[in-house]
């Protein structure tokens, strides 16, 4: 079982399905919690048969925030599709301030997006959320699309700059998630 990040707009149960199932949970080396788990590290390959997943660490969205690059074997050797988790959605990116330093992590975001935007355009992405969702705005209702259609058609990604990029992506960003800190430390193991 594999959390992208640790969520802070709703309870995860990965840590729950972990358990029932017997299988490990993981997060990113970086997570800071309170209980243990398997920790994955950039560019670590995860192989199920015939499916590799390749970790991404894409910090910015939160500072452990990971992606998992996934290549059928089968069917080639370039990627199918990536689980962006909150760092790339259809529409936009996710937004910088939950929690950390928002500049900071808005820098850290274009880095990571630029990480995912190399993959090849036609590589399908399946984010964590779509519109609704406080984890990022103007996300669209659509929940996948490809890296080819995004570069075109995805508004926070037409910035020239990283200067541009972070100035765009710090204003007005939606009110933080009901809860946020209650639901932060419960998914922290701290509650």
């Amino acid at each position: 079982m594999i959390d992208t990040h640790i969520q802070a707009d709703h309870p995860s149960g990965g840590r729950a399905l972990a358990a029932r199932t017997g299988a490990a949970y993981c997060l990113h080396e970086s997570a800071d919690v309170a209980f243990p788990f398997t920790p994955l590290v950039d560019g670590q390959e995860l192989v199920c048969g015939n499916v590799t997943s390749r970790v991404l660490h894409t910090p910015g969205h939160t500072p452990e925030s990971l992606s998992l690059v996934v290549t059928d074997r089968t069917r080639g050797p370039e990627p199918w599709f990536v689980l962006t988790g909150d760092t790339l959605f259809v529409g936009t990116v996710g937004r910088p301030d939950l929690p950390g330093t928002m500049e900071q992590s808005a820098r850290a975001l274009y880095r990571s997006v630029q990480r995912l935007l190399a993959l090849p355009d036609h590589t399908e992405i399946y984010p964590t959320h779509f519109s609704g969702s406080a984890c990022g705005k103007g996300m669209s209702g659509k929940p996948t699309s490809t890296l080819g259609f995004e570069k075109r058609f995805n508004p926070a990604l037409a910035f020239a700059s990283e200067e541009s990029f972070v100035a765009a992506l710090t204003a007005e960003l939606p009110e933080r998630p009901a809860g946020m800190e209650t639901i932060l430390r419960q998914n922290q193991g701290r509650a």
